[in-house]
């Protein structure tokens, strides 16, 4: 199993955006927090799902390795950090 990292971040009206550092312009929400890592796997999912998905997954680094790029640590500072689970092999069970 594969696991993306997710920065979620509580904005000003209460809602949790989600953005994926090595997805770059991929973004989802919730109202809760578990409402957001729920959005954010079934993005992932509709990105193997649908043929004609804009979505270019990257591979996934490692928390090590995103903690040695700049960027990350910048957007992570006042971020809650989740592993989303990404089932690269879901389109082949079908």
């Amino acid at each position: 199993m594969i696991h993306y990292v997710a920065l979620i971040h509580q904005d000003a009206d209460g809602s949790y955006g989600v953005s994926f550092p090595d997805i770059p312009g991929v973004v989802t929400a919730g109202e809760t927090i578990e409402e957001a890592e729920e959005e954010a796997a079934e993005l992932l999912a509709y990105a193997i799902e649908e043929s004609d998905s804009a979505i270019v997954l990257n591979p996934p680094r490692t928390l090590d390795e995103l903690n040695k790029d700049p960027a990350f640590v910048a957007a992570s500072k006042d971020a809650i950090v989740a592993l989303i689970e990404f089932d690269a092999d879901a389109d082949a069970a079908e």
